[in-house]
């Protein structure tokens, strides 16, 4: 596309964003409308930009379009929001986007500049707000400025590890005029593909090949970098089991290969009981390592201290963060991760041989065991999400549609039958597939699934025909105001509520911090009641259906028994496959049942097999979270 303006047309220092934006590829800004935000937007109004406004009803809606559409693309996320209220409703997103390095450049508009001093409605020191959870924040000082702040906000972005850039613009200067020639001339692109030294290379080859009982974790990164092949090779060369690291934002390693075994525990003990009888660790592209809720430092390290850990990653934070790294590799994993396989060698030595076919041996009885439980789900009252999660898996085989789904997951009490049953395989899919977040903090999946819908080609060889996102009732009362834009744009997108009527997760912290710290000296802390109201969501109880439906018409329908589950999934991907959002509200706790006690609302995790074959099985005991909890309950606060 060419850049020369239209002849007779003006140019304003906003279209230097627009500039960048036709050298990059980029065709969206996402945003709530704001006076001072006009002039930009006004520019997605010239067809010749090929840049649309998403306009979103909240702004932490915008960001987290914008991240949705920066993974399916791996062009930073643009939007644009309004002064200090408009960073500050983005917060929680944007910490999600810190923690899941996800490339966004976020442009906020100030106050003009000759009043900021004198304090006026909205003005705030903006950079102070966001600099926390960016690579880069900073406000324009002179309209000259502002080429060479949009160039490395851009540069800086897409540099790795990517992460979220922030950048202040009193408004007036988005309005000055710039002559027809005044242009960005490109935006800095560093590869990303660089190898670690060859002598740290040839360290962590050798812990790696002489070890007795290696683990490897794969962290984002790896998922970032399509690093799948290389990390499969490693663990059949080293006969490692793999674990995801907790939360992980995509699938960081293929759910079809034996090795596999979903991710760490949300617990210490958990997390040591995983790494206790390994000698070295390779923690590969490891970012968020301490995904838990309570740690006592007098339980010890989550990592033992005998385990010889070796990293790799791109990113020099998350080398070593925590704990010593006896080889710590910096470089890009897609690019270094071969070198190491070459020097470990190219056969599995007899060792590492008995370990792959152990780990086949407990892949297939994990496989039989999820059998038995989901038979058994097929006969409860209400709807377990392994149900859900196998009519999904039905409808995308049947339909052919491995290489053209996207899962967004914010169903927090239920991660472990969306990740083990969906087919987040080598063969028909890719880590960009499955999304969710490292921040945890709510309100993530129903925003993303604008930006990924919009994007209809992935960079890893995907498309968005279907996407389809999980989350509970908690969390999809954070933004319901998404399904406004969703049916404005026309985006078909399936949202499954997983609907217990409660905080499931934060029943479970509760008794949680409860078992760590009721009888601990100096402590001694129970809560006035198991059950307390404040963390049920009834009386009344919210009818998501009706919500939809109020935002824009969008259809839905309500399911409350396991045997109804697949036929309601099979509507629901008819609408959206035909460019209709649809809603299921999935009654996981029956309506018109007795809220049950914390108890029976555990008792379909007490039975889910462990995804962790490996390391939880009835010989070497079960995972917990502590006294009468069963670790298959994820906790988050």
């Amino acid at each position: 596309m060419s850049m020369d303006a239209p002849s007779g047309q003006k140019r304003w220092a906003r279209d230097y964003v627009f500039d960048i934006l036709s050298q990059l590829g980029i065709h969206r800004i996402f945003g709530v409308p704001g006076t001072n935000e006009i002039p930009i937007i006004d520019g997605t109004s010239y067809p010749e930009n090929r840049v649309e406004y998403i306009e979103c009803l909240h702004e932490n809606i915008a960001i987290g379009a914008a991240m949705g559409s920066a993974r399916m693309t791996g062009k930073p996320g643009v939007l644009v929001v309004h002064v200090t209220p408009g960073i500050a409703h983005s917060i929680g997103n944007l910490f999600n986007a810190w923690r899941s390095q996800a490339p966004l450049v976020i442009l906020c508009c100030q106050q003009q500049n000759e009043l900021v001093t004198q304090e006026p409605l909205l003005a705030s020191n903006l950079v102070d707000l966001a600099r926390q959870y960016t690579k880069w924040a900073h406000e324009v000082r002179t309209e000259q400025e502002f080429p060479m702040v949009l160039q490395r906000a851009f540069k800086e972005a897409m540099a790795p590890p990517n992460g979220p850039v922030f950048v202040a613009i009193p408004w007036e200067f988005t309005m000055r005029r710039i002559g027809d020639d005044d242009r960005i001339k490109g935006v800095t692109q560093i590869s990303p593909h660089f190898t670690a030294d060859r002598q740290a290379i040839e360290q962590a080859a050798k812990l790696l090949r002489e070890a007795k009982n290696p683990i490897i974790v794969a962290g984002d990164a790896a998922g970032y970098a399509q690093a799948w092949p290389e990390l499969q090779q490693m663990a059949e060369l080293l006969g490692a089991p793999v674990l995801q690291q907790t939360f992980s934002s995509l699938a960081n390693f293929p759910n079809n290969d034996y090795h596999w075994q979903g991710e760490l525990p949300g617990s210490q003990s958990g997390v040591q009981q995983v790494f206790k009888d390994h000698d070295v660790a390779f923690l590969c592209g490891f970012s968020n390592q301490a995904q838990i809720t309570v740690y006592k430092y007098s339980d010890g390290p989550l990592i033992p201290p005998h385990v010889t850990q070796v990293y790799l990653s791109n990113n020099t934070w998350d080398i070593g963060k925590n704990y010593y790294g006896e080889a710590a590799l910096f470089g890009d994993l897609k690019a270094t991760l071969p070198l190491i396989n070459q020097l470990i060698g190219n056969q599995p030595s007899p060792a590492a041989a008995a370990r792959n076919q152990k780990l086949k041996e407990f892949a297939a009885k994990r496989a039989a065991d999820w059998e038995v439980y989901l038979r058994e789900a097929t006969h409860q009252n209400e709807i377990w999400a392994v149900v859900i999660a196998d009519a999904l898996r039905k409808e995308i085989a049947e339909r052919k549609l491995e290489k053209q789904f996207v899962y967004v997951h914010e169903a927090v009490s239920d991660p472990a039958p969306f990740q083990y049953l969906l087919p987040f395989t080598d063969q028909a899919a890719a880590p960009i597939s499955y999304y969710c977040v490292g921040g945890g903090s709510l309100g993530w999946s129903m925003p993303a699934t604008l930006g990924i819908k919009l994007e209809q080609d992935g960079c890893q060889s995907i498309d968005t025909r279907f996407v389809v996102a999980a989350t509970g009732d908690g969390s999809s009362l954070f933004y319901p105001q998404t399904w406004w834009t969703a049916q404005h744009r026309k985006l078909g997108v399936l949202y499954i509520i997983t609907n217990n009527h409660e905080y499931h997760t934060l029943q479970m912290g509760l008794t949680q911090v409860e078992s760590m710290y009721g009888e601990a000296e100096g402590y001694e802390w129970t809560a006035k009641t198991q059950d307390p109201e404040y963390l049920r969501i009834h009386r009344p109880k919210p009818d998501f259906v009706t919500l939809a439906k109020s935002f824009g018409g969008m259809e839905g329908e309500i399911v409350r028994h396991p045997e109804d589950v697949r036929a309601a999934v099979r509507r629901g991907i008819d609408h959206v496959l035909s460019g209709q959002a649809y809603v299921l509200d999935m009654h996981t706790v029956g309506l018109d049942q007795p809220t049950p006690d914390l108890q029976a609302s555990n008792a379909r995790y007490e039975k889910q097999p462990p995804l962790d074959c490996f390391h939880f099985r009835p010989e070497t005991g079960l995972l917990s979270n502590g006294p009468g909890q069963p670790g298959n309950v994820p906790v988050i606060f």
